[in-house]
Order: C-alpha cells, then sequence, then structure tokens
C-alpha cells in the first residue's frame, strides 16, 4: 500500500472511534479479559512488578486493571478521545501515537499487551510495527496479542479496517518479526470453535 493509502486506512478508522468513545467505552468497560492479562503476565521472566506497554489501550479498562495489580504501566493509543479518557480512568502515562507512526523507545518494557489492537494494522504496515514492538521489548521480552480471527482477509467493518488472520497467517508475521510461540488459544472459553472467534497468542522476544 502507498503511504497515503495507510494514512487514510488510519484516520478513518480512528475517527470512527472517536465518534463512538463514550458508547464503547460503556459497553467495554466490565468486559473480563483475565484470561489475557494472565496469559502476559505468567510467561514474563523475573520478579513483578513489570514494566507493561497497554498497546492500543482504548478508554484504558486493561490499563486499569493492570497498574492496579502494581505493574508498571503505560498506555499507547491513537485515538485522541481515548487517550483523554484513559488517563483519567487509569491514572497512567499514555502515549497518543497512531499505530502506523509509531515512536517508541528501545528495550523498554518487559511485555506488551496488544488486546484486540493489531488486527487494525494493514498486512503491508504488519512486518514493520512488529519489528517496532519488538524494538521496545526488552530481551526475551513478551508479547501478548488477541484478534478476530478470519480467512487471512482485510475489509472494513463499521467503518473500521480490520486485517483478520487465522493462526498458521499470525504465526508466520510474528516469527519473520523475530518472536517464538509461547501459547495460543481461542476466546470466549469453554465454547465450540464455532462460536470463539477471538485469536489470542503469546510470544517472546528471540535474540
Amino acid at each position: 500500500m502507498k503511504k497515503e493509502e495507510l494514512e487514510d486506512i488510519a484516520s478513518k478508522t480512528l475517527a470512527q472511534y472517536a465518534s463512538r468513545a463514550q458508547p464503547f467505552f460503556e459497553g467495554t468497560k466490565d468486559h473480563d479479559v483475565s484470561q489475557n492479562i494472565d496469559a502476559l503476565l505468567r510467561h514474563i521472566g523475573g520478579d513483578a512488578p513489570f514494566s507493561i506497554l497497554d498497546f492500543g489501550c482504548g478508554p484504558g479498562r486493561d490499563l486499569k486493571a493492570l497498574s492496579s495489580m502494581g505493574h508498571h504501566a503505560v498506555g499507547l493509543e491513537g485515538c485522541g478521545e481515548f487517550v483523554k479518557m484513559a488517563r483519567e480512568y487509569s491514572g497512567c502515562e499514555v502515549w497518543h501515537q497512531n499505530f502506523l507512526e509509531l515512536d517508541l523507545p528501545e528495550s523498554r518494557f518487559d511485555g506488551i499487551f496488544a488486546n484486540a489492537s493489531l488486527f487494525h494494522v494493514p498486512c503491508d504496515a504488519l512486518p514493520r510495527v512488529l519489528l517496532e514492538l519488538r524494538a521496545t521489548l526488552r530481551q526475551e521480552g513478551v508479547l501478548f496479542s488477541s484478534n478476530p480471527r478470519g480467512s487471512n482477509e482485510e475489509e472494513w467493518r463499521g467503518g473500521r479496517f480490520g486485517a483478520y488472520h487465522d493462526f498458521e497467517s499470525w504465526r508466520a508475521y510474528m516469527s519473520e518479526a523475530g518472536f517464538c510461540e509461547l501459547d495460543h488459544y481461542y476466546r470466549p472459553p469453554g465454547l465450540p470453535r464455532e462460536e470463539q472467534p477471538w485469536l489470542a497468542s503469546v510470544w517472546r522476544k528471540m535474540g
């Protein structure tokens, strides 16, 4: 994709989130993603508290949860309305950055929590974004991702752009970026696979 196409995808997707910021917060603030938080934390080596980047923190639900557990949590969010909400709701530092124009410190974080965020990155930009996330992790740092799964299509849904990977495709992207697989599972738990639209996976930085 050309730079202009990527910029258009980002701006339209962020504008849709901004237009529904408060309803989005109200509709998601009570979602239980403790399974995902646990999946990240149990794979990080060393002693807590950990330094965690909540990538695509939205209005701050998971950022607040991580902080309340005693971890040093920093949010990153592209939607300005969510940035304001997350700062107020969590009391944490939140960086206002577009996923496609990241400016991240090197070797800063023990873990990255990318819950329902990385699927918004177009496939053409995903290798670069994953390398940037890898670089901001410390040695043997851990990245968690949860994305709505699909058959490797890219499309607009409800005014938002998404790339919907199956696990084989996602594993290839992550491996190419220098991550090794630690775990993967489908959500919500306890349901037949056809009723589990979310693919969650955990990865360790290699090298």
